[in-house]
């Protein structure tokens, strides 16, 4: 029996995702793990401080039309570095913007966001410590 090549790239191809979608599966495969993930982030990011609530700023519309596109401004006065996480996407972190002592601590950005979720700034302060704030933002089309 003569195997043909498009025969061969389908078994290839069969093979490939029973690997990926296997219990030991080699490829890898990320997925949301909601509140959890996202507190294990933040915590990494504050180095296992709590953040104190209020003192960042979230700009982004209430309800967006598109999640593949929604527009964020974050800033913090007295800011070294700002995080943005998003607590629905399948990887929470989605951006840390880093200040010098000349520059306004305010940066925009659009992000994907895979469905209704909240929005988590947290900002690492002059002085060392780290405050946070939250928004929802309701998503009409997901990005993700």
């Amino acid at each position: 029996m003569h195997t043909t090549r498009r025969q061969l790239l389908s078994f290839a191809g069969a093979a490939l995702a029973a690997l990926a979608a296997g219990p030991a599966g080699l490829l890898p495969v990320r997925v949301a793990r909601g509140a959890n993930e996202t507190q294990l982030a933040i915590a990494l990011f504050t180095k296992g401080a709590l953040p104190l609530e209020g003192g960042v700023l979230i700009e982004a519309p209430e309800i967006a039309d598109n999640g593949g596109a929604v527009p964020v401004r974050v800033s913090a006065d007295g800011a070294r570095r700002i995080a943005l996480f998003a607590d629905g996407n399948p990887s929470p972190g989605v951006a840390v913007f880093s200040f010098g002592k000349w520059v306004k601590p305010a940066a925009s950005t659009r992000i994907r966001l895979a469905g209704s979720q909240k929005l988590i700034a947290v900002a690492e302060m002059a002085d060392g410590t780290f405050r946070a704030t939250s928004r929802s933002i309701k998503v009409t089309a997901g990005g993700c």
